[in-house]
């Protein structure tokens, strides 16, 4: 089973977030690792408003929030999101969040297919109802991050998720997308598998919230926009054809279309944060 990533893949700006705030990530509890791939925990202190832009894994999340100057602490529960999530930070607060393996979210609410989820930020007591506000504050409000981790072990550990092979299976398939690069098409996907395309979008729409499709481009774009944020002298023809792209133009179309601004315009602006930081 792979372990958490380490690196900030999907992080538009890195630098300007993790200046800003305190971002740690913790492993779950053992009995918890084969749904949950991490625990991510953000603390802020801000003078000024500030906005974070993410572009997210093919992965439900579960957050305790608590941003101090506006309310009490509450959780939320987020779907896959498609496009560009913003979150606006200010003032004092912090968020203790739990990412779901993609495929893993599927045994703890058996019920709809994951895709019911995707694109939704709710209540996660719609979900979850042991998800109370005196549940949020017990987790967030602790000052150290043993005290929260156990806090979200507690939690999960008293969910009792379905076992199904079929989540298993998805699990698997999202990190072959993710791990292998040279896979480029849905077709090459299902046929390793030996199934139909049509078997395979069931599969992902039931368990992962979006199609093989959705997530192999998802992955091959966090690719793109790691390397446009870390190498100043970029080759954008031979990564798009890296990617599996029919040319350079789909990629930065794509990247555009995601991030805001072109691959090129923001590997400028990275190098010249670097430079002035």
């Amino acid at each position: 089973m792979a372990a958490p990533r380490r690196d900030t893949r999907g992080i538009v700006d890195p630098a300007g977030l993790l200046t800003r705030v305190r971002f740690r990530r913790h492993p779950p509890a053992e009995p918890l690792r084969r749904h949950v791939e991490t625990y991510w925990l953000i603390d802020w202190d801000l003078p000024e408003p500030y906005a974070s832009h993410i572009v997210p894994h093919p992965a439900v999340n579960l957050t305790f929030q608590w941003d101090e100057d506006e309310g009490p602490p509450y959780a939320e529960l987020t779907g896959v999101v498609r496009g560009l999530y913003t979150r606006k930070l200010s003032g004092r607060g912090r968020v203790c969040g739990v990412k779901f393996r993609p495929g893993g979210f599927r045994p703890y609410a058996p019920g709809p297919p994951v895709s019911h989820w995707t694109g939704r930020a709710l209540p996660a007591h719609d979900v979850f109802p042991s998800a109370r506000p005196d549940t949020a504050r017990a987790i967030v409000t602790p000052a150290d991050d043993t005290a929260r981790v156990a806090a979200l072990d507690a939690f999960l550990l008293a969910l009792d998720p379905v076992p199904d092979p079929r989540a298993d299976r998805a699990m698997a398939l999202v990190e072959q997308a993710r791990a292998d690069l040279t896979l480029r098409r849905v077709d090459d996907l299902a046929h390793a598998e030996g199934v139909s395309v049509r078997s395979l979008q069931r599969l992902f729409a039931g368990y992962v919230g979006v199609s093989p499709k959705w997530a192999i481009l998802r992955y091959r774009l966090h690719e793109a926009l790691e390397r446009a944020g870390t190498q100043e002298a970029l080759d954008w023809a031979a990564l798009a054809a890296d990617l599996g792209y029919a040319d350079q133009a789909h990629l930065a179309r794509d990247f555009k279309a995601t991030v805001g601004v072109s691959p090129t315009a923001y590997a400028l602006a990275s190098a010249t944060a670097s430079a002035q930081g």
